[in-house]
């Protein structure tokens, strides 16, 4: 039995992940700020994460085997969590996200041995070929740091998800605390209604109503995982003693053509494409870049992938299509 607290977990995967511990025998308990009431026979502690102080005094004396941080955004948050946790646990696994290797969110002028990750792939005249990204493309610690200490934060949306967990990562791993995972996430889709991005709503919305789809030219590949599996591998890694970032994506990495010829299927209605110009938004996971991941170090720890292609069909059926 081990003592697992997971910071979040009130939504999508994190609920997933909480009842799988509790049913595992694991004695859970979430921390979040009250945003919701966790499942029977898990314990609960309130406190807004970026108050250390307020954090301190809501985990008392406790410690425990293994901290998941499900909602750490930004590098004030590892910061906080990296004093709070110190002496606290003997294992920190952090969600973290395969946007930390988009090119289009990385800063210009990489130290060298960076540049693989803006290099991932090349144009023939079959169109793209990707190279699928591992942990080592993307080594946060050797970025220069942000704000007063270096280069200023991006205002887009991506460029600020992205470069937060980027930060996040390289501050629990210069000089670490305890021993710390950071979980490199694929587009993790399934689970109807509660996946709340509504990215895989939009597809299906969309072809069942015949409206056409906004895609790039020639669209790269990209990674997935369903929402129950993520759950099943951030639990794995509570049990392992590996460190470092490691990429959780299943195998098999379709393009955005891929995907909607998947959900005509389930839908009956074959999808219609607009091709937006260069540089121009597109439709959720229509990528101009590469950066798809490489699931080997996962894979080779022990971890064993589900395919997209069985748990796709399944995740577009139960997703809800709008009214009327």
């Amino acid at each position: 039995m081990k003592r697992i607290l997971v910071v979040g977990g009130s939504r999508y995967f994190g609920k997933t992940l909480v009842t799988r511990a509790r049913d595992a025998g694991d004695e859970v308990t979430v921390l979040n700020r009250g945003s919701g009431a966790p499942p029977p026979g898990v314990g609960r502690l309130v406190a807004d994460r970026d108050d250390e102080e307020a954090l301190r005094t809501a985990l008392g004396p406790r410690d425990f085997d293994v901290v998941v941080d499900q909602v750490c955004y930004t590098p004030l948050q590892a910061a906080v969590a990296r004093r709070v946790f110190a002496g606290r646990t003997g294992r920190y696994v952090m969600t973290s996200t395969m946007e930390v290797y988009d090119p289009a969110t990385l800063p210009a002028g990489l130290p060298a041995g960076l540049e693989t990750v803006t290099a991932t792939a090349t144009r023939s005249g079959s169109g793209p070929v990707p190279v699928p990204v591992t942990e080592a493309s993307l080594d946060p610690v050797r970025l220069p740091l942000a704000g007063a200490a270096g280069r200023p934060p991006g205002d887009r949306p991506a460029y600020v998800y992205a470069e937060g967990k980027r930060q996040a990562e390289a501050l629990f791993l210069r000089d670490p605390a305890f021993p710390y995972v950071s979980v490199r996430a694929a587009h993790v889709l399934g689970g109807g209604a509660a996946e709340f991005t509504g990215r895989l709503a939009h597809y299906v919305e969309r072809i069942a109503a015949g409206t056409p789809v906004d895609v790039h030219e020639s669209p790269y590949a990209t990674s997935f995982i369903h929402h129950r599996e993520m759950a099943e591998f951030l639990y794995w890694t509570t049990d392992r003693t590996f460190t470092g970032p490691v990429n959780a994506a299943s195998h098999g990495a379709p393009d955005v053509i891929a995907l909607c010829e998947a959900v005509a299927a389930q839908v009956g209605r074959d999808p219609r494409y607009r091709v937006v110009g260069e540089g121009a938004a597109a439709s959720p996971f229509s990528f101009d870049r590469a950066y798809a991941m490489d699931n080997g170090r996962a894979s080779a720890l022990g971890f064993g992938f589900g395919r997209v292609a069985d748990w796709l069909p399944g995740a577009i059926a139960e997703t809800p299509r709008a009214a009327g």
